[in-house]
Order: C-alpha cells, then sequence, then structure tokens
C-alpha cells in the first residue's frame, strides 16, 4: 500500500511517497480503506515538528478520515466489511490503509460523499466544544470569528447560528467574505493582512468594535492569533469569552489589563484533549453535529480536492493561509 510520509522535519515538499506492507486487522482492530482524507492546519506543523505531538518518523500527516471498512479483528462487533465510516486519526490518514479503534469510529450518512465525511469531526468537533463548552454561548449574544472562512471559522458561523447568536465573521478578502456569508454569517469584515504597527492595531481594534457593536463581542472565537488577537479582545463584551483556537498567525502576547476592565475570560480550547479526557461528552457532542447535519442546520464545504500524489500541495495551501472551507485528498 501507499503512502505519504514524512522522514524528516520540514515543509510539505519533504513529504515522500513510499510502499508500506499491508496492514491486517489485530484483536479489537479495524483496517479501513482510505477515500479521502481532509487537510487541516495541524498537518503543518506535524511534519515541522511544531504540533503538541510528535510522532516517531515515518509517519504520514492526515488526521481525519473517511472510507470503508477493509478487515476486522477478533473481538470487534457492530461493524461489518464494506461499512462506510468516518475516523479520527491524529496522524495517519495520507495512507490507502489505516489501522482503527472501532471504538472511535462513526458511520458515514448514505448519501453523503467520502470527502464530506472526512471534513465534519474535527472542525466541528473542535467548535462546538469551543462554543458550548468554554464560550456558554446563548441565543441572543454576538459572536465574533476570526479567520472566518477557513474550516473552523465557517463551522463556528454555522453552529454560532444554529445556537441562536448574531455572528459577525472577519476575514481576509471579499472571497472569504462572501464565502462566510454564504454559510450564514449576519455581518462581514475585512482585515488588513499582519504584522500591524500600533496605530494600525488601533485601527483594527476601532474595526471590530465598530461590527459587533456598542455592547461588545460575547464570544470571541480566534484561530488565528498573532497580531490579530489584541485588537479583537479590545472589542470583548463586559463578561465576555475569549476563545483561544490556533495560531497560523503566531502566538500573541495579550495585555492582562484588558482582562481587568473588561471582566473577561481567556479560554484554551484543545478539543483532543477534551475528547480523551470526557468521551461521554464528546460523544454527545457528535451526536448533536450529525442530528445538525441531517437537518441541514450545518454542512461541511469542501472547496478545494487534490489527488493522492499532490496531498503536499494541499497542506501548502493550508500553510499559506489560502484554503477557503476544507481542503481535501482523495485517496483512494
Amino acid at each position: 500500500m501507499r503512502a505519504l510520509v514524512s522522514k524528516a522535519v520540514g515543509g510539505p515538499e519533504t513529504l515522500e511517497m513510499v510502499e508500506l506492507p499491508d496492514l491486517v486487522a489485530g484483536p479489537r482492530q479495524v483496517v479501513v480503506a482510505v477515500k479521502a482524507c481532509a487537510i487541516n492546519f495541524p498537518d503543518v506543523l506535524i511534519i515541522e515538528d511544531k504540533y503538541q505531538f510528535k510522532p516517531q518518523r515515518p509517519f504520514a500527516p492526515g488526521g481525519e478520515i473517511a472510507g470503508t471498512i477493509a478487515s476486522i479483528g477478533e473481538g470487534v462487533t457492530g461493524w461489518e466489511i464494506g461499512d462506510r465510516v468516518i475516523a479520527m486519526l491524529g496522524h495517519g490518514g495520507l495512507c490507502e490503509k489505516v489501522i482503527a479503534d472501532p471504538a472511535k469510529l462513526y458511520r458515514l450518512p448514505e448519501g453523503r460523499s467520502f470527502a464530506e465525511g472526512a471534513s465534519l469531526i474535527l472542525t466541528y468537533g473542535t467548535t462546538i466544544h469551543a462554543l458550548l463548552d468554554r464560550g456558554h454561548i446563548k441565543a441572543g449574544q454576538t459572536l465574533l470569528v476570526l479567520g472566518a472562512a477557513g474550516g473552523v471559522g465557517l463551522a463556528a458561523i454555522e453552529l454560532g447560528k444554529a445556537f441562536g447568536a448574531k455572528v459577525v465573521a472577519a476575514v481576509s478578502s471579499e472571497e472569504k467574505a462572501a464565502a462566510a456569508k454564504s454559510a450564514g454569517a449576519d455581518e462581514t469584515l475585512i482585515y488588513a493582512r499582519a504584522p500591524f504597527d500600533k496605530d494600525q492595531s488601533k485601527a483594527l481594534a476601532e474595526q471590530f468594535k465598530a461590527a459587533v457593536g456598542r455592547d461588545g463581542a460575547h464570544v470571541i472565537y480566534d484561530p488565528v492569533g498573532g497580531d490579530y488577537a489584541e485588537p479583537a479582545l479590545r472589542s470583548i463584551a463586559w463578561e465576555g469569552k475569549y476563545l483561544v483556537v490556533g495560531f497560523p498567525a503566531g502566538i500573541p502576547k495579550l495585555p492582562l489589563n484588558l482582562t481587568l476592565l473588561k471582566s473577561c475570560d481567556v479560554c484554551g480550547v484543545f478539543w483532543g484533549a477534551f475528547a480523551a479526557r470526557d468521551p461521554k461528552a464528546n460523544q454527545a457532542h457528535i451526536e448533536t453535529l450529525f442530528d445538525l447535519w441531517e437537518a441541514g442546520r450545518i454542512a461541511p464545504r469542501v472547496t478545494e480536492t487534490f489527488a493522492f500524489e499532490d496531498g503536499g500541495k494541499a497542506i501548502a495551501k493550508m500553510a499559506a493561509r489560502g484554503a477557503i472551507g476544507k481542503l481535501v485528498v482523495e485517496v483512494g
């Protein structure tokens, strides 16, 4: 079987297509034939050894996949060969076959493509945990979403609307603003490209304040970081929640006096650790996501697909912050 692997620390250009021995399901395991692998920002970081987890090389990036069950190990019940499934792996998805824990598989509904299935769990799972468990979002509140045209950004727009919030989407281009609007954003604003000097930072803060209104943003969803963080925090509401999701623009340093002046909370969002520590709560969230998906309230937006051999190009586009919606590599 083929796999696109990282053998040395570096960017997507260092990935190599290799032949690996075929996989056999061991006890309490299944082997999934991968049809689609979604690309996320952790895939950029993990091959550069900048992610929280550093797998032993060689390894394939790719944390979420969809495919069909190819073989079943002893002791596995409830699954059959040929079942269409979604799986969260952490890494390893850019491979024609993967070993998966059957307890962490989800059935891919009929009528949904493998590309859609591979694009659901990580972005929406992160976001529902962020908004409900960390942001405690309520109907009628204002939600400010940074990086709103990326995978997690569009998920935040859709889930924010599903939970009754007014959603203000912040993006870097007119094209991305259109994508945010199509996902249901009530308002959009287009910010300049960082880095910002002191005056530019102040101007962006005023732009955020004007967009969210005089009461401020009750919840701020920030998967961007960098120079965008402080201006966004300055637009927060009294006792608001600032959700720290990711740092493609860099790790910011926030002046803590702002948290005192607004009596607000800065809340970290680490969905993977949450899912491992509280699997029952995570499972309840995933069930809610499938219900919302079936009802048409959310829908993974796959905007570009790549051939297996071009998986590195998908990761490069993610690294350059050029993605709108979800990028998916067609493996099988």
